[in-house]
């Protein structure tokens, strides 16, 4: 299969004419004015999902509080929360918290250059493997993102389903016969950033591709329908009520998630899905969920807040605390809310109090 793809495919003049491009047209981005193992691991996990202009300023933060790994692996979880705050998917910054403290007690907080090490760290996949080991390490190793197929599917004319994990793989197995091994650096950012810039998923533009000349995808007119994969699947919607409750003092009631899931350890406002009081009233479950009572007040407008899986549909309730039997909140200052994680949706209810 890879043979057959490869055929008449000059590896050489591909390698020339992507790198000499990147090298010329590549945007100045942070984290490439660096070498350091560790600060282009962060960028790795910051980038997954998330657009580049976000990240910049997320990545400047963590280099100034965290300069170095050793710095990172000491600090409290819920700092670290709190710095990546806004950014979302926050397992990443769990993952990233946990793995860096792994690097501390094995490796003397050294990044390891092995590549199983490397990959046996939680949160590095097979992507961010591969683009830690190449950019930070110069190793010809592959770093297959969704940029990356996009632009070897066209440039190729790859009609294999992207969304198969089966076609990463063939994926990775081109890069390892066309990887450029005196930059294989130059090479991978090379495919990111052309799929970032210039090969992108709608309106390519073609015109001022550097590899354009070897595209099959563009010879056959096809590219523009090149990647094939999947459709994603619809999101489902969760109702939620959202109360913000105040007692006696004003001070606001928060708790904390649970540390496995969704939004694992950061804090929000009681939240309450909304097909469970149907049968009753608010006040009334609540007092069964937290042993309060509280007496509705004001009700606000519905807004969104989407996840890749899960759109939340949150309804914001303001409530007073009549007589707490339990103490399962937490109740603070409207002026401590700022000392707490709190994922996006729940700071957009924040500014309802």
């Amino acid at each position: 299969m890879i043979k057959d793809v490869l055929m008449e495919f000059d590896s050489s003049k591909f390698q020339n004419d992507l790198i000499s491009w990147y090298e010329t047209n590549k945007r100045d981005l942070p984290w490439r004015r660096t070498d350091d193992p560790y600060l282009i691991w962060i960028s790795e996990i910051m980038l997954q999902q998330t657009q580049v202009n976000t990240v910049i300023p997320y990545f400047e933060k963590f280099k100034k509080n965290y300069p170095t790994l050793k710095d990172l692996a000491k600090a409290d979880e819920q700092i670290v929360l709190k710095d990546w705050e806004g950014l979302g998917y926050y397992s990443r910054a769990r993952n990233l918290h946990s793995a860096v403290k792994e690097v501390v007690n094995k490796y003397d907080g050294v990044v390891p250059k092995d590549l199983k090490q490397l990959g046996d760290l939680k949160g590095i996949g097979p992507y961010t493997r591969g683009a830690i080991a190449s950019i930070a390490f110069n190793q010809p190793e592959p770093a297959v993102d969704g940029n990356v197929m996009r632009v070897l599917s066209r440039v190729l004319l790859i009609t294999e389903n992207t969304s198969n994990p089966k076609t990463r793989k063939l994926f990775e197995s081109i890069i390892y016969k066309i990887i450029s091994e005196e930059n294989p650096s130059s090479f991978n950012q090379g495919l990111m950033e052309l799929g970032a810039t210039i090969c992108t998923p709608r309106n390519p533009s073609c015109l001022h591709c550097p590899v354009r000349e070897q595209c099959r995808g563009f010879k056959q007119g096809v590219h523009t329908d090149l990647p094939i994969k999947n459709k994603a699947k619809k999101q489902r919607v969760e109702q939620y009520e959202v109360v913000l409750l105040r007692n006696e003092a004003g001070e606001v009631a928060i708790e904390q998630r649970p540390s496995e899931g969704l939004l694992a350890n950061m804090w929000q406002f009681p939240m309450i899905r909304t097909d469970q009081i149907k049968q009753e009233n608010i006040e009334d479950w609540f007092y069964a969920a937290y042993g309060m009572k509280i007496k509705k007040q004001t009700e606000h407008l519905a807004f969104k807040h989407i996840f890749s899986h899960i759109i939340w549909d949150l309804k914001i309730i303001d409530a007073s605390l009549i007589k707490d039997d339990a103490n399962e909140l937490t109740f603070v200052k409207k002026e401590q809310l700022v000392e707490y994680p709190f994922s996006v949706s729940h700071i957009k209810a924040m500014s309802f109090i």
